[in-house]
């Protein structure tokens, strides 16, 4: 696959851009609206290769974010290895189902799911207790659970589905909000990986595309970052206006696609 012209090389790198930036200022939102974002505005056709190529780019992302996270000892990495290995178990399950869906169905679920994250992006996080990693393996059975269960949604969808893992995680462990969003990106980057390598057997990752979106939402990310420092203050309500966003174009999703189950 490559690159239909200049254009679309440029709106390619434009959309990475602001995911990135929504996931450097806010923590979220980007990965979801990567796939409305290559279908609508940088024009691929079908569905299936617009999950599997923002999958791809929304794991190397995750993968890069992990890094400033690791070093400042956000990771819990014997819960982000058991949460991880279960939930790529359920990316492959979950994106094998997704790749036998048809496109417009798939889309008219999707829109569905955008409108339940806009909802979940619009409450406040709150940070729990701070408690000890348990190490007995008794305490990793509801980490296994989770991780296949949001692992499946993560595949089938061909999101990163962060707004799940953190909460997941914060569920079957206890660990603090900060340590959950560092450890999540583990499994971001993992489930991605699964999703985008499922994809991939079945030729349906736009490589050229990958690349120009992921270098776009690097930069976009490092200046969300940037800016999200300077208005630490109103991060509330621009996690209001992105909520707003994702509901909006999950209902422009759902309306595009309202006659697939008609």
């Amino acid at each position: 696959m490559v690159i239909e012209s200049g254009l679309q090389a440029i709106l390619a790198t434009l959309s990475g851009g602001f995911a990135g930036f929504s996931l450097g200022l806010i923590g979220g939102g980007g990965s979801v609206l990567a796939v409305p974002l290559l279908i609508y505005f940088v024009g691929i056709s079908d569905p299936h290769i617009a999950i599997g190529t923002s999958a791809l780019a929304v794991a190397l992302n995750a993968f890069a974010n992990l890094l400033p996270h690791a070093r400042a000892g956000h990771v819990r990495w014997r819960s982000a290895f058991i949460f991880g290995t279960a939930g790529v178990i359920g990316a492959y399950g979950g994106s094998t189902l997704g790749k036998l869906l048809d496109g417009q169905k798939l889309l008219f679920l999707f829109a569905i799911v955008m409108m339940v994250v806009a909802v979940v992006m619009a409450k406040p996080r709150k940070a729990g207790p701070v408690q000890p990693e348990c190490r007995k393996w008794i305490c990793f059975m509801p980490v296994v659970a989770t991780g296949l269960v949001v692992g499946a949604l993560s595949g089938f969808f061909g999101i990163g589905g962060g707004f799940l893992i953190v909460p997941g995680l914060v569920f079957s462990t206890g660990m603090p909000l900060i340590e959950a969003i560092g450890t999540s990106l583990f499994a971001v980057g993992a489930f991605g990986l699964t999703t985008a390598g499922n994809y991939a057997v079945s030729g349906l990752i736009n490589g050229p595309i990958a690349a120009v979106f992921i270098a776009g939402g690097i930069v976009g990310g490092w200046g969300g970052m940037l800016l999200a420092k300077r208005l630490s203050k109103t991060h509330r309500m621009l996690n209001l206006i992105f909520a707003v966003v994702v509901f909006a174009v999950g209902v422009y999703v759902l309306i595009k696609n309202i006659g697939a189950f008609v």
